[in-house]
C-alpha cells in the first residue's frame, strides 16, 4: 500500500510530490522513517511514502520510479540493512541522476551507520555487497550475469557518491530533535525551490511588490512575538489572490498552517457556518482527530490552546465582523514566530478584536492593497480579452478606455475582458456607453458588499452623499454642508475609509474609485430605475433636465445637479429655460447645484431647507429677494451677471441661519458689495476673487465678527486703494474684520506702498498671501502679525530682499510661477534676513530661476554634501573597505553607482522591508548602517519629461526610510532632503548611518526597517534592503576618532532632543524642512480656504538652521 500525505496547496505540472523517502522497510519502517513521515505531513509536504512490505525483483516497481521523478527533493534513510534491498538501491541510483541531471535536492540521513562505512562499503556495507555477489556468481544465464556484475558496480558507485554528499547523522541527540532538524531544513530548501518553480497565475500581474513585501515580513526570523498582518482594500483588488499565493510559497516553513477561505460568504450561506470555519482551523493546527464540538465558544477555547502550543501561520481570508475574528482567534495570544494574514475590506477590524486587549499584544502591521498601474492593467485586460498580453490591432483606443473605466482594479479588468473575447470594436464601443449608464452587475455585486457592511443608516446615508454630489470636494467643506443635513460625517467619513469606499487626498480632497462611486450611484439608482423623479438624488445632468423641465421633481428628493455646459444642444427639444416653479414640491430638497441655467419665475416657493445652493452663472443682475436663505451654509453664485450684492431688503429671518460661506469668484460685473452685508453676520468665509470691476468695499465689513477666510484676489486693489481709500495709516485695515485668519490679496497690483497701514488690528491672522504682486521688500505692516504662520509671495517678479519676518512665522514662500522652467524667468532676490531668535521654517525657494550662491540668508548654515566627507569619517561611521567609492564618481549628495561588498551588510532580506533581533554582543552598540539597492525602470512618460525640463531618462523619486523599535515603542522615519535626482543607471544604492543614544537600541530588541515610497512608483522597485551593526570606538585611531567627533555633536541623532520631530506619541519624522528649495506647484497658497494643507516636495537642494539652533548641523544619512 502507497500512502500519500494530504496535499495542502496545489503543485506545479512538473512535480506531484515534494519529498520521495526512500529507507529498508525492515530496518525503519515501523519507527524512524514512520516518525519522519509523520513529521512532514505535519509540516504539509506531500511525501511519497512506500508502506509495501515485501520486496521482490531486480527492478523498480513503476510507480516507484515515477514518483522518484515526480519529486522535488529526496530523503535517503541509509540504515544498517539499506544496501541488503536491491529495490533501495535502485531508488538510489535513480535519485542521484535526478540530482545530476535536474538538481533534485538530496539529504542523506546516515541512520545508526558512519559515512565511510557507506562509502567504502564497509562493515554491513560490505556484507551486502557480498550477498549480492553470491546471487550473481549463482546465475548460470549468462546474460542475467552479466546485468548483475553492471548493477554491482553501478550501486558501488552510488553508494560512494551519496556519502560524499552533505548528510545529516543522529548522533547522540533525542530522536524528535533529530527529526524536527531534518523537517526544517527541507521545508526551506523546498521553499526557495517552490519560489522559483510556481506558475505565473494572471492574477498576480502587477502585485509584485506586495508578494515581496508579504514574503519579507514572513521570513524576518522573529522567535520571540506573534505577529498580524491585515491585507485591506476594496472589494475585487486582489487581496485573496495575493495572500493564496504567497500562503503557497511560506505555508511549509511552519509546524502548521492553515488558509480559510470566504469567511464572510461562508458565514452568511452555511449553516452552523462559523463552526465549519471553526472545525477546519482546529484540524489544520492541530492535526489530531476531536469529537464533534456542536458550541462556537467550545471550539474556540479548542483553537487558543492549539495556537499557544505550536507556531503557526494561519490566512483568515474576508473578515468582515469583530465576531468572526473574536471566535477564530480567541484571545489568549499565539505561540512566539506565529504568522496570522488577515484580509478585509475593513482596516479597523483587526486592532478592535479581543486579541488587542490584553497586555502583551501581537506585533501589528497593514497592507494597503491598491490598483494596478496602467501597463500591468493592460497586460491583464489583454490576457482576458485576446489570450495574450499585446493589444489586438484596431483595439488599441478602446482597450485604453476599458483601463481608464477600470483605474487599475483587477477583477473588473477581468470580467470585462472576458466578457469582451472575440468581439468586434463596435462591440466594445457598445459596451463602454453602456457602462457609463448602468455598471455591470458582477462587479457591482463585489463592490456592493462593502456597502452592506456600513454600521449604520447615517453611513449609509453618507456614502450616497458623497458618491453623488462631494467627489473631488475639500473634506471640511463636506463636513459643514452634511452636518447641516442632520448627517453625522466626522466618524462616518472615518468608517467609509476603513472600508475603503472613501479616501482623503494629500490636500484635504475626498477621493473615491470609480467604480466605488458608479456603485454608489447606482444603489440610488435602484430606488426607482425607471422613473428619476421618485429617487432621492440626480446627479445625472440630462435626467435632471428632464425632471425640472417637466416639473416632475417631489419631496422624495434631498439632492440635484445639473450643468447646462454638460447637455448636448441638440439633444434638447424646445426652450431650455427653466421655471423657479419646477421646485416648488420639492420641500426636503437640501442640495442643489444649477450651473449656468435660464431660469425665470418668483422664488417665494423656491425650496427652504437648502443647506448649499449652487448657481454659478447665475443670469440676474442682483439676488433675488425672496430667495430663501434661512438654513443655507454655503451660497455660490460665482461667474454670474450680478453687480450688485444687496441684502437690504431681504427679510432679516431669512439671514439667521448657521455658519455661511460667500462665493463671488470671477463676477466680472460686480461692482459693489452693499453695506447691508453686515446682515450677514454668520458668514465665515467670502470670496470675491478676480471681481476686478469691484470699486467699493463696504466699511461694514469689518463689522462681521465671524469672518475668518477672506480672499480678495484679483480685485485691483492696488488702483481702489489710490482712487477710492482714504489715505491714512489704516486705509485697507478699516475695511478688514479683526477675526480674519486667513487673508488673500493676491494679484491686486499692490505695491509697497500700498502697506503703509498698520495691520496690528488682525491679531488673529495666521495666513497671509500677496503672491503675484509688485512688491519690492516684504511689506513692513507684516512684522505686526503676531500670530502668522504663513506669508505667501510667490511669484512677486519684482521681490528683492526678504527681512525679519515674524519670529512666529513657519511657512515663507517666494517661488516663481511659469509655464516652461526654460522660458528664462529669474528671481531677483538677493537677501533674505532672519531675526536671532526666529524658529525653525519652511522656506518654498526658486529652484530653478537662480543658482544657490546668489542669495545671502542671514543667520543661516548650509548642510555639507556628502562629496565633501573624507575617507576617514566614512570609516569611522562603519562603512570601511568600501572599494567601489573609489571606483565610482558620487554624482550627487548621496548615491553611489553600483552595490556595496557583501561583507559590509551582516543581514539582508529581499523587498523593501527587514525584521530582525538585535544580536547580543559584549561590546556596546553604537548604531545602524541601512543599505538598500533600488532598481529603476526607464523611460518615463514624454509628457513628464517635457514637463520636467529634463531629459526622459534622469528624474528619480526617493523613497524615505523607517526603522520601527517594537521593544522601545520608538518609530523613526527619514525623509531625504533631495526628493528627486539626476540618474544614469538601472539600480542605485543608498547608504545611510544612524546613530543611537543611550537606551534607544539594546540588545534583544525587535526592529523593522521598511524602504517606502509617499505615493504609487511602479518606476522604482526597492530589490533589496540589509542591515549590520556598528559597535564602539574601540581600535579606531586618534585620527578617525577626531574626523567623527563633530557629527556626533548633532542634537538630532537619534537619542537627543528629537522634540520638534515628534509626530504622535514614540513616533518621529526626522524631516528636517527648516530651508529647502522647491519647485511643487503647491506653496503657503494661494488656496487660502485648506487649512493644515499639506505640501508635495519635488526639488528640496540644501537646508539650513536659525542661529538659535545653530548647532545643529546636518550631513545626508542617505
Amino acid at each position: 500500500m502507497v500512502i500519500i500525505t494530504e496535499e495542502a496547496s496545489s503543485s506545479t505540472t512538473d512535480y506531484i510530490y515534494d519529498v520521495f523517502l526512500s529507507f529498508r522497510g525492515a530496518d525503519t519502517r515501523n519507527n524512524f522513517t514512520n516518525h519522519l513521515h509523520k513529521a512532514l505531513e505535519d509540516a504539509n509536504i506531500k511525501t511519497f511514502y512506500d508502506d509495501t512490505e515485501i520486496e521482490t525483483g531486480l527492478y523498480l516497481k513503476p510507480e516507484l520510479e515515477s514518483a522518484i521523478r515526480a519529486s522535488r527533493a529526496s530523503i535517503i534513510v541509509l540504515s544498517k540493512n539499506y544496501a541488503s534491498s536491491t529495490w533501495c538501491l535502485n531508488e538510489l541510483v535513480l535519485i542521484l541522476e535526478q540530482h545530476r541531471d535536474f538538481k533534485q535536492i538530496v539529504i542523506p540521513i546516515f541512520y545508526h551507520v558512519e559515512p565511510t562505512d557507506v562509502r567504502k562499503q564497509q562493515t554491513s556495507f560490505e556484507d551486502a555487497m557480498a550477498g549480492h555477489k553470491q546471487k550473481m556468481e549463482k546465475e548460470t544465464n549468462v546474460e542475467k550475469k552479466n546485468e548483475w556484475a553492471q548493477k554491482i558496480e553501478i550501486w558501488k558507485n552510488a553508494l560512494t557518491q551519496v556519502a560524499n554528499l552533505k548528510g545529516k547523522e543522529p548522533k547522540d541527540r533525542l530522536e524528535t530533535d533529530f527529526i524536527e532538524e531534518i523537517v526544517t531544513n527541507i521545508y526551506h530548501q523546498l521553499g526557495v525551490l517552490l519560489r522559483s518553480t510556481l506558475p505565473q497565475d494572471p492574477q498576480l500581474i502587477g502585485i509584485d511588490d506586495s508578494i515581496d513585501f508579504l514574503s519579507s515580513w514572513l521570513q524576518d526570523g522573529s522567535e520571540h512575538t506573534a505577529d498580524i498582518l491585515t491585507i485591506f482594500g476594496m472589494g475585487g483588488i486582489g487581496k485573496t489572490s495575493l495572500a493564496k499565493h504567497v500562503y503557497k510559497l511560506h505555508c511549509r516553513e511552519f509546524s502548521r498552517s492553515s488558509f480559510v477561505e470566504n469567511i464572510s460568504r461562508r458565514c452568511v450561506e452555511q449553516s452552523n457556518g462559523l463552526l465549519h470555519l471553526q472545525k477546519q482551523l482546529c484540524d489544520d493546527i492541530s492535526k489530531a482527530s476531536s469529537n464533534p464540538v456542536h458550541d462556537v465558544s467550545v471550539y474556540t477555547s479548542t483553537i487558543e490552546n492549539a495556537l499557544a502550543r505550536k507556531k503557526v501561520f494561519i490566512v483568515l481570508d474576508d473578515i468582515d465582523s469583530l465576531n468572526q475574528l473574536d471566535v477564530l482567534l480567541g484571545n489568549k495570544g499565539f505561540h512566539p514566530g506565529s504568522k496570522i494574514i488577515i484580509t478585509t475590506k475593513d482596516a479597523s477590524l483587526t486592532e478592535r478584536c479581543a486579541l488587542f486587549n490584553p497586555k502583551v499584544q501581537p506585533k501589528h502591521r497593514k497592507h494597503n492593497l491598491k490598483g494596478l498601474y496602467v501597463t500591468d492593467s493592460l497586460k491583464l485586460l489583454c490576457l482576458h480579452a485576446f489570450k495574450c498580453e499585446d493589444i489586438k490591432e484596431g483595439y488599441e483606443a478602446t482597450s485604453y478606455d476599458i483601463v481608464n473605466y477600470c483605474e487599475g482594479h483587477p477583477l473588473a479588468l477581468k470580467v470585462l475582458g472576458r466578457s469582451l473575447h472575440n468581439r468586434a470594436v463596435a462591440y466594445w464601443e457598445d459596451c463602454i456607453k453602456g457602462l457609463k449608464k448602468e455598471p455591470d452587475s458582477q462587479i457591482n455585486n463585489v463592490l456592493r458588499m462593502s456597502f452592506k457592511s456600513l454600521p449604520s443608516k447615517n453611513d449609509e446615508e453618507l456614502f450616497k452623499h458623497i458618491a453623488c454630489f462631494f467627489v473631488g470636494k475639500d473634506r471640511d467643506f463636506t463636513e459643514i454642508i452634511l452636518e447641516a443635513c442632520d448627517i453625522n460625517t466626522r466618524s462616518g467619513i472615518t468608517h467609509l475609509i476603513d472600508r475603503c469606499l472613501l479616501h482623503i487626498d494629500w490636500n484635504n480632497v475626498l477621493s473615491m474609485h470609480s467604480l466605488i462611486q458608479e456603485m454608489g450611484r447606482d444603489v440610488v439608482r435602484q430606488e426607482s430605475p425607471d422613473k428619476p423623479w421618485k429617487r432621492s438624488r440626480l446627479w445625472c445632468h440630462e435626467e435632471s433636465f428632464k425632471v425640472l423641465k417637466h416639473k416632475k421633481g417631489k419631496g422624495n428628493l434631498i439632492g440635484l445637479s445639473l450643468d447646462m455646459r454638460m447637455l448636448e444642444k441638440e439633444k434638447l427639444r424646445g426652450s431650455s429655460e427653466l421655471k423657479t416653479a419646477a421646485f416648488s414640491n420639492m420641500d426636503r430638497l437640501m442640495i442643489l447645484q444649477l450651473d449656468y441655467i435660464q431660469i425665470s419665475g418668483c422664488y417665494e416657493n423656491f425650496p427652504e431647507e437648502l443647506r448649499w445652493l449652487r448657481m454659478r452663472g447665475f443670469p440676474l443682475k442682483s439676488i433675488p429677494l425672496d430667495l430663501p436663505m434661512k438654513y443655507l451654509v454655503d451660497l455660490d453664485m460665482s461667474y454670474s451677471n450680478i453687480e450688485s450684492f444687496d441684502v437690504s431688503c431681504s427679510n432679516p429671518q431669512q439671514l439667521e441661519g448657521g455658519q455661511m460661506s460667500l462665493f463671488l469668484r470671477n463676477c466680472t460685473n460686480l461692482i459693489e458689495v452693499s453695506e447691508s452685508i453686515e446682515k450677514c453676520d454668520e458668514l465665515v468665509i467670502i470670496d470675491l476673487s478676480n471681481c476686478k470691476e469691484l470699486r467699493m468695499l463696504p466699511r461694514t465689513l469689518a463689522n462681521l465678527k465671524k469672518v475668518k477666510n477672506l480672499v480678495l484676489d484679483g480685485c485691483n486693489l492696488g488702483e481702489l486703494a489710490r482712487e477710492v481709500l482714504p489715505r491714512d495709516s489704516k486705509s485697507l485695515a478699516i475695511y478688514l474684520p479683526s477675526s480674519l485668519v486667513r487673508l488673500s490679496l493676491a494679484y491686486n497690483k499692490m505695491s509697497n506702498e500700498s502697506f503703509h497701514t498698520d495691520f496690528s488690528c488682525l491679531s488673529m491672522l495666521t495666513y497671509l498671501c500677496l503672491d503675484g504682486n509688485p512688491i519690492v521688500s516684504m511689506p513692513s505692516c507684516v512684522r505686526s502679525l503676531p500670530r502668522l504662520k504663513t506669508l505667501s509671495l510667490n511669484d512677486c517678479k519684482m521681490l528683492v530682499s526678504i527681512e525679519h519676518p515674524p519670529c512666529t512665522l513657519k511657512e515663507l514662500g517666494c517661488k516663481l510661477y511659469t509655464n516652461n522652467i526654460k522660458d528664462g524667468s529669474k528671481s531677483l532676490i538677493q537677501k533674505i534676513a532672519f531675526d536671532p531668535e526666529m524658529s525653525p521654517l519652511r522656506l518654498w525657494f526658486p529652484f530653478y530661476q537662480m543658482a544657490a550662491s546668489s542669495i545671502e540668508v542671514e543667520g543661516m548654515i548650509k548642510i555639507q554634501p556628502i562629496a565633501g566627507v573624507v575617507d576617514t569619517i566614512l570609516c569611522s561611521l562603519g562603512w570601511g573597505n568600501l572599494e567601489f567609492i573609489n571606483k565610482r564618481r558620487v554624482r550627487t549628495l548621496h548615491h553611489y553607482a553600483r552595490e556595496p561588498e557583501d561583507s559590509q551588510t551582516q543581514l539582508r532580506s529581499k523587498g523593501p522591508s527587514i525584521s530582525f533581533t538585535v544580536p547580543s554582543s559584549p561590546k556596546k552598540l553604537r548604531g545602524l548602517n541601512v543599505c538598500y539597492v533600488q532598481t529603476l525602470t526607464f523611460p518615463w512618460s514624454q509628457d513628464r519629461a517635457i514637463y520636467s525640463g529634463y531629459p526622459i531618462h534622469e528624474l528619480f523619486h526617493m523613497p524615505y526610510i523607517r526603522i520601527s523599535n517594537f521593544t522601545k515603542k520608538r518609530t523613526w522615519m527619514y525623509e531625504h532632503y533631495i526628493k528627486q535626482v539626476t540618474v544614469y543607471g538601472k539600480s542605485l544604492t543608498f547608504l545611510s548611518h544612524w546613530m543611537f543614544g543611550k537606551n534607544e537600541m539594546e540588545d534583544g530588541d525587535q526592529l523593522t526597517i521598511c524602504i517606502e515610497f509617499d505615493f504609487l512608483n511602479k518606476r522604482s522597485i526597492i530589490r533589496e534592503c540589509g542591515v549590520s551593526f556598528v559597535y564602539g570606538d574601540d581600535g579606531k585611531n586618534e585620527k578617525e576618532q577626531d574626523a567623527l567627533s563633530y557629527y556626533k555633536s548633532w542634537n538630532h541623532i537619534i537619542g537627543g532632543d528629537l522634540s520638534p520631530f515628534q509626530f504622535t506619541t514614540g513616533e518621529y519624522k526626522l524631516k528636517n524642512e527648516y530651508f529647502s528649495r522647491n519647485t511643487s506647484e503647491y506653496g503657503p497658497g494661494p488656496n487660502p480656504f485648506t487649512p493644515g494643507i499639506i505640501h508635495r516636495e519635488n526639488e528640496p537642494q540644501f537646508k539650513a538652521f536659525s542661529q538659535k539652533n545653530s548647532n545643529t548641523r546636518t550631513w545626508s544619512r542617505n
